[in-house]
This record gives structure tokens, sequence and C-alpha cells, in this order.
């Protein structure tokens, strides 16, 4: 098996979603990393504030299942999927939407409500573009 992009997955590194995609694999990679390191200040930044033991746990968890889905969108881009990174990116369309539910029910800050619905703007105009670009990309093997 070679890692060797075939001719016709070249044009993948051109699409607009591709591209769009690397920012929020970095950015789950970054919050793993600042989950674990830091799980209160964390929850803090994310807008669910936590104390305690059992708290600081859940984040931690959080961090775990982060980490995978920050390694599953790595591999889709280094196998430059298009359909896969739209169907992931499709599905991950209630995470921030829930997040920014949670967070206004906790009384967060209406600027880390907006920080949410940023995200899901953002992840949105991914998904169309990636909707857009393997509409036409071959299927991966």
């Amino acid at each position: 098996m070679t890692l060797t992009p075939t001719p016709s997955s070249q044009p993948v590194l051109r699409t607009f979603g591709f591209w769009l995609s690397v920012p929020l694999a970095l950015l789950q990679a970054v919050n793993v990393v600042r989950a674990l390191s830091d799980p209160t200040g964390f929850a803090t930044y994310y807008g669910v504030p936590v104390s305690g033991a059992d708290a600081v746990a859940w984040v931690q968890v959080y961090a775990l299942r982060t980490a995978f889905v920050a390694a599953l969108v790595a591999i889709f881009l280094v196998r430059r999927d298009l359909r896969a990174l739209f169907w992931t990116a499709a599905a991950a369309l209630i995470l921030p939407l829930g997040d920014a539910w949670l967070t206004h029910q906790t009384g967060a800050a209406h600027a880390i409500v907006a920080r949410h619905l940023a995200i899901e703007a953002y992840l949105a105009l991914t998904c169309v573009a990636l909707f857009i670009a393997s509409r036409n990309a071959p299927r991966a093997a």
C-alpha cells in the first residue's frame, strides 16, 4: 500500500472544503491538550465551569472523545477523503448547537455562546464546501 496520492486525488488539495477542514481538526487537537492540561480552565473557557474531582474527570472524558474525533478527521484529511469529511462535518453540526444551548442554559457570557454559534456557522460552511467538492471526487479505496 502506498501513501502517495493517485493523480486523480491531487485536485482534493485545491478544494476549499479540504482546507476549511484543517483548522477544525487542529482546533479539536488543541482542545484535547487544553482540556487534559488544565481541565478547570478549559471548562471555564468552554462556558461550563467545573469544580471538584468528579467534574474535572468529565472534562478529561470530553478530551479523550475529542482526541478520537481529531484523529478520525486527521485520517480522512491524510486520505483526502472528501466524502468522509463531508459526512463527519454533517454529523458534527449538532455539536456546536448543543454547546451553545448548554452554555446558554448554564448562564455563560453571551460571547461564549456566540463563539459556539460562530463555530457552527464555520462548520456549516465547511459542510457545504465539502459537499460541493465531494460530488466530483473519486471514492476513497
